[in-house]
């Protein structure tokens, strides 16, 4: 076990890998916490129980924190992100096998810092206005949607994005019959009663996308008033003097203490008196095993109803996420760029993302089909070698490859592209998330309208999850579909949904709620219970809505979009990610007119 000491020696890192990541045979998804139910421990127990009695000690400390110190806080931490950054993206891409020089380090930089850098920047505005008697959503753009909903325009959030991220969007949709006065009055979450904390809170954190952990810690102290015990996962225990550093101020503060252990160490800490709320981010498996134990014993609590656990725990776990395509009139350009944008929300951080894009939904009676398929294809054989860096990830592989027989090995022979036939059975790849390159393809019938009613319908009752839902379909067929089109939005139950982009964006995009959709229980949690992120502290939010261009500058112009966004940085394909992810971290830590030309210059190069 390692922990965090005010010296923040860079001696004591533990090596990626570690009694609780999964093997070959494992078929968790991101992220396994790895922790066993009541655990004893061995050696560290006194050091664990020590650290929660630091971190009781400074849940009083912070209950005394006024919001004009906390602002101060959170802008201390966004100066030492901006000092780690460089160190952050370094480790990080060597923990996951990058070579340097490699286009896929951008990938680090824009999940890495980059996230965390705009969320301490949202927060500490939204602290800020709360402070001064505001809400944090003073000035927001309020809309409407079906079903007597309010939404919300969190992207953009600024003038900077609004240039930076041209032609994207991202609108917050409220539960019905949630006024837009209520929305306002309630934003805010724990800051509106800053000196009623909630206890120490346990975040055991992720261990595939580095941004994740400390994002999770914000939101825990922020949005929650609980001060927070970081429990890394051995994966990416390799972060530890990375975050020690970028999270000092919170450390020095006596609010946030880090370790890193096996499965002992985590379920210890899950399961400690001294610990009143538990946040994971894995897989449905892990959730249940910290719930309700392991084996048949877990199995027959579960079934019972009666959990080991009985403190609350918050949860963000992934699932099956669908790319549903809707028929229409592409260019031989739009397919090919389309191919690279599916292949990418398969393939980003080697398929290892909870909201990675995992079976493609498509119109059996779409002329364009075979077209399409072709350049998928193509797409997902040419996007850049990297190491199969994530446990068990050839495991995972294996078992799809064996039950469809039929599975074509694109690439280096261990991406895996699965077009299910009329004599195959798609269950398997809804109903299990694979969590590595594997890329499943359905068909349904139908055109217009009858085929995105048919898609929603199958996506809502058959795929496994409801963290994301992608949907593309070039600018005229939404047109077409008028009305229909956003009362189908309505009914898709996802927490992110991305119309022509990924909803990756939603995972990015610093003042939207990220995490499942509402309803979940911890005797069926899908993918999840609550949200994390969400820096402009919405109440009780329902799903996020993200949007981009169809086609990039200048060819959407050319076609009628107002967007003059190139490719995004975050394809597989962009050449120039590095340098953009770079820069972009760069922007986020010191915003200024005066650097955006860089920015744009290098994303021009994708």
């Amino acid at each position: 076990m390692t922990v965090t000491e005010p010296s923040f020696d860079r001696t004591k890192a533990s090596p990626a890998g570690s009694a609780d990541t999964p093997g070959p045979a494992d078929t968790s998804t991101n992220a396994p916490a790895g922790v066993d139910p009541a655990p004893e421990v061995e050696s560290g127990h006194a050091e664990l129980d020590a650290l929660i009695a630091e971190l009781a000690a400074g849940e009083q400390r912070w209950a005394l924190t006024p919001l004009s110190e906390r602002v101060d806080l959170l802008g201390a931490v966004h100066a030492a992100v901006a000092e780690e950054a460089e160190n952050w993206a370094h480790t990080a891409s060597e923990i996951k096998g990058l070579d340097a020089a490699s286009s896929l380090v951008g990938e680090e930089w824009i999940s890495g810092p980059y996230p965390v850098l705009t969320g301490t920047s949202t927060l500490t505005g939204s602290v800020s206005r709360i402070s001064r008697g505001e809400s944090p959503l003073a000035g927001a753009r309020f809309g409407t949607a079906p079903g007597n909903r309010v939404t919300v325009q969190v992207l953009p959030h600024s003038a900077h994005e609004a240039i930076l991220l041209h032609g994207f969007r991202a609108e917050v949709w409220m539960p019905p019959g949630v006024t837009a006065d209520a929305v306002r009055a309630q934003a805010g979450l724990a800051e509106l009663r800053p000196a009623q904390t909630q206890g120490v809170g346990l975040v055991l954190g992720a261990g595939n996308i580095s941004s994740i952990p400390p994002l999770d810690v914000l939101y825990e102290l922020i949005a929650n008033n609980r001060v927070v015990l970081l429990k890394l996962n051995p994966v990416l225990a390799g972060m530890l003097p990375v975050y020690q550093a970028a999270l000092a101020p919170l450390v020095r503060h006596g609010v946030l203490r880090i370790v890193t252990g096996d499965g002992a160490v985590g379920g210890y800490l899950a399961h400690h008196p001294g610990i009143s709320h538990v946040h994971i981010t894995g897989s449905a498996a892990t959730h249940d095993t910290v719930v309700f134990g392991q084996g048949p014993a877990g199995a027959e609590r579960k079934t019972a109803g009666t959990p080991l656990l009985t403190k609350p725990i918050t949860s963000e776990l992934g699932g099956v996420a669908p790319i549903i395509l809707l028929p229409g009139r592409w260019t031989r350009r739009d397919l090919r760029y389309q191919a690279e944008h599916v292949a990418t929300q398969r393939l980003h951080n080697g398929g290892y993302n909870c909201i990675a894009g995992q079976v493609v939904v498509l119109s059996r009676d779409w002329p364009q089909k075979n077209a399409f398929l072709a350049e998928l294809r193509n797409a997902i054989a040419g996007a850049p070698a990297r190491p199969a860096w994530y446990p068990g990830s050839a495991g995972r592989v294996s078992a799809a490859a064996a039950a469809y027989p039929s599975a074509e090995h694109l690439g280096d022979g261990a991406r895996l592209l699965v077009v299910v036939g009329d004599g195959d059975d798609p269950e398997p790849i809804m109903s299990t998330e694979t969590f590595s390159p594997v890329l499943g393809v359905i068909e349904l019938p139908g055109t217009g309208a009858s085929f995105l009613d048919a898609a929603i319908e199958t996506v809502n009752r058959d795929f496994l999850g409801t963290l994301g839902a992608n949907i593309i379909a070039e600018p005229r067929t939404i047109r077409e579909l008028g009305r229909h089109f956003r009362d189908a939005i309505a009914r898709l139950r996802y927490g992110t949904i991305a119309i022509n982009t990924w909803t990756g964006l939603g995972f990015l995009t610093a003042a939207a709620p990220w995490g499942a959709y509402p309803g979940h229980t911890v005797g069926d949690v899908q993918s999840g219970i609550g949200v994390v992120h969400n820096a402009l502290l919405i109440d009780s939010p329902e799903r996020t809505v993200v949007s981009g261009p169809f086609r990039p500058f200048p060819r959407s112009v050319a076609h009628g979009e107002f967007a003059l966004f190139p490719k995004p940085p975050w394809f597989v394909s962009a050449r120039s990610a590095a340098s953009t992810g770079r820069l972009l971290s760069g922007f986020a830590a010191r915003p200024s007119w005066l650097r955006m030309p860089r920015v744009f210059a290098a994303a021009f190069r994708a």
